[in-house]
């Protein structure tokens, strides 16, 4: 039996830029044809930044995010108050907690979530960091902004749960972020005002 033949250049490119989120198939035709039919430079352009990211990139020492130091911009900065720490999912999350203006500390991101249906366990989210990071001696309240999807949630849980058997003041965001939302795609005053009402974790 033949195995089947690689897809062509053009479809190709459709296939792969359907790897981004929330790209579909006729989406991402449309780009393929945009790049290609009138912004070849962008192409190039979009082409040398990603090879530089990916071979560039990597994670800050302290909060995990990507970085191209060995410290991230904000944990290097010494404006930022290091007994805040505040815990959040991903990058993008960080990014919209940041926008709010209401957040001084400095971050966790856990690149991730506690998912067991995929697989993802403490271990795959490599929770002793985050666990040493809190315990420095120096954080005195951990924010656990992870979003209130249920994988969301079963983590802010669990590591309200391993925090606060270390001593540590554990809070969350206020309810003001919608059941089910991630704060990606929360607008920032939303954000703003869930973490000026977070709430105490308490056994």
């Amino acid at each position: 039996m033949k195995s089947a033949a690689p897809p062509g250049l053009l479809e190709a490119l459709v296939q792969a830029l359907r790897r981004l989120p929330g790209v579909g198939p006729r989406a991402a035709q449309r780009h393929a044809y945009h790049l290609l039919q009138h912004d070849r430079e962008g192409a190039r352009q979009l082409v040398r930044a990603l090879d530089a990211a990916l071979g560039g990139l990597g994670r800050c020492r302290l909060c995990n995010t990507f970085a191209d130091a060995e410290l991230c911009e904000t944990c290097a900065s010494p404006r930022r108050d290091p007994s805040l720490l505040c815990v959040v999912e991903t990058p993008a999350d960080q990014a919209m907690v940041e926008q709010t203006l209401t957040f001084q500390g400095r971050y966790f991101v856990l690149m991730g979530r506690l998912s067991p249906l995929d697989g993802v366990g403490p271990r795959e989210l490599g929770l002793q960091r985050l666990l040493e990071r809190a315990g420095d001696g120096v954080v005195t309240e951990v924010i656990l902004a992870t979003n209130f999807t249920q994988e969301g949630e079963a983590t802010a849980h669990y590591l309200g749960e391993l925090l606060r058997a270390r001593g540590l003041a554990v809070s969350r965001l206020a309810r003001g972020v919608p059941v089910g939302g991630e704060l990606e795609y929360v607008d920032a005053s939303t954000i703003a005002q869930a973490m000026r009402d977070r709430k105490t974790i308490r056994g």
